[in-house]
């Protein structure tokens, strides 16, 4: 392997794991601010066993999240410099914002609401646990907007062969990130939903104590995801009509759309190999016109195809890489245009058919748990562990199919937008040698994987506990109580 191909996988693998712990971040802080509210305005014991219990779990995802997440842009300079170089004065800018806004707010507040259990007047404290969740989706809008940025640049020029910020104001105004931030904190709610579902149930399976406090979590996590998995589809299709737009040749390839259709079929499922751009032996099973509807809201219109698209790239962009050493074996080689079809394909689909899956689980469970009944076979034990996984699995595939689907480009053209604002995959890779970039690569991975047994034994061993865990000798939910399990969370969270 080259070094383009070692630095992709490498880079691939550390942000897919480090998105599994940002959504169920996102979202859980949310709903814990939601359960401390509630108990602030009842005094329902119920409610800050709920807060504490799914807060403890937050705050270990919390810093699991942390230190994953800082590798992530260490990596633009060890295997993206040229990629740094070309896009630093506009990429830098949301990311200072970032960490010197949002971050910063966001660990000040975790850390008042950490010790200030019974420091603090009780709705200062409930106030410090709304700041911190408010700040974790100001970290995401901001994240996203450079992330939207290489999906369609905004608000730049290009001087001296770099691109220079003009407005940063119409980076953070993108419609592509206006249109990806609701998406992605919907998915986040919908994860944060099944993780409630999920574990609550299987408490009720268990026999535990403590049952209305798991109802509860079950009935809240539940419609939560349905109004996650709502806001999922109405965001999806808005941030489907740009991609059209800006990426056709993403979406073609999600639809196997091999040649341009009038009007177009949605294609369900395909049968036969999706590898090859001219999908001789492709047969899907479709819904006549829809993606007509999908693309611009006409059952009659246009879509363009893949084959149709490849020459008006190759026209816009060339036909062949730059002959240039620094791209080894790609160096004067035809230029692909078609990202991965099976990956974009099959991403599409898979994204689609776990978020489905997530919801449906858990209007089962609550069906399943209604009037104080308990399923007490272990096929509904599995149910409620399997449940938990799917939303997750839903935003992988989403994230997979939108990063690996803008393939040839790590800065994809913007249509309209300014004359040699985008740039190859190929030519932002560092120059390493592959040898440094493969022990990066087995270094990282290995550490991550003994991150990933850390993160699975914290959170096994607290769920395991339950209420007992968080509150052992408390049965009125005193402060002093509040305050030593304060200390007990601060004991791994930092």
């Amino acid at each position: 392997m080259d070094v383009l191909d070692l630095a992709r996988w490498q880079f691939g693998i550390t942000t897919v794991y480090h998105f599994l712990m940002v959504p169920l971040t996102i979202g859980l802080s949310l709903l814990v601010a939601g359960m401390q509210t509630a108990w602030v305005r009842t005094g329902d014991r119920k409610y800050l066993a709920m807060t504490k219990f799914w807060g403890k779990l937050l705050l270990i995802n919390f810093a699991m999240g942390v230190v994953t997440g800082i590798v992530q842009e260490f990596q633009f300079g060890m295997t993206w410099s040229a990629y740094s170089r070309f896009v630093g004065d506009v990429f830098g800018a949301p990311l200072a914002m970032e960490g010197l806004v949002a971050f910063f707010v966001e660990s000040t507040f975790l850390g008042l609401w950490i010790f200030g259990w019974d420091r603090l007047p009780k709705k200062a404290h409930l106030a410090c646990v709304w700041a911190f969740s408010l700040a974790t989706m100001a970290s995401a809008y901001f994240i996203l907007a450079a992330n939207s940025w290489m999906q369609h640049p905004v608000g730049v020029e290009l001087v001296d062969g770099r691109a220079r910020l003009t407005s940063i104001w119409e980076v953070l105004g993108n419609n592509t990130v206006l249109a990806a931030f609701p998406h992605t904190i919907f998915g986040a709610f919908a994860v944060a939903a099944s993780f409630l579902v999920g574990i609550a149930a299987w408490h009720l399976w268990r026999h535990t104590d403590e049952g209305p406090v798991w109802r509860a979590s079950v009935k809240v996590g539940t419609w939560v995801g349905v109004v996650a998995f709502t806001g999922l589809a109405i965001s999806g299709d808005q941030q489907a009509k740009l991609m059209f737009e800006q990426q056709p040749m993403k979406m073609a390839a999600a639809e196997a759309l091999c040649h341009t259709e009038s009007p177009a079929a949605f294609s369900v499922f395909a049968i036969g190999d999706v590898t090859r751009p001219d999908c001789e032996n492709v047969k899907s099973i479709t819904v006549p016109a829809l993606l007509s509807f999908l693309a611009h809201n006409d059952f009659t219109t246009e879509v363009k195809g893949i084959e149709e698209l490849i020459p008006q790239y190759q026209e816009k962009y060339g036909a062949n890489y730059p002959v240039d050493p620094r791209l080894g074996e790609l160096s004067g080689m035809p230029i692909d245009y078609v990202p991965n079809l099976p990956v974009t394909y099959w991403g599409f689909r898979l994204m689609i058919g776990f978020g489905a899956i997530a919801v449906g689980a858990g209007l089962v469970i609550q069906w399943l748990v209604r009037g104080g009944r308990v399923p007490r076979g272990r096929w509904f034990k599995w149910l409620t562990l399997g449940s938990v996984a799917t939303p997750f699995l839903g935003n992988s595939f989403g994230w997979i199919f939108t990063e690996m689907g803008r393939q040839p480009f790590v800065v994809v053209p913007n249509p309209g937008g300014v004359d040699g604002v985008w740039m190859f995959t190929a030519r932002a890779v560092s120059s390493s040698t592959p040898g440094e970039v493969l022990t990066s690569l087995v270094a990282l991975t290995l550490v991550y994987g003994v991150l990933a047994c850390v993160e699975v034994f914290l959170i096994r061993r607290y769920v395991r506990a339950g209420i007992a865990g968080v509150l052992p000798d408390d049965k009125s939910g005193s402060d002093e109580d509040a305050r030593s399990e304060a200390d007990d969370v601060l004991s791994f969270a930092y």
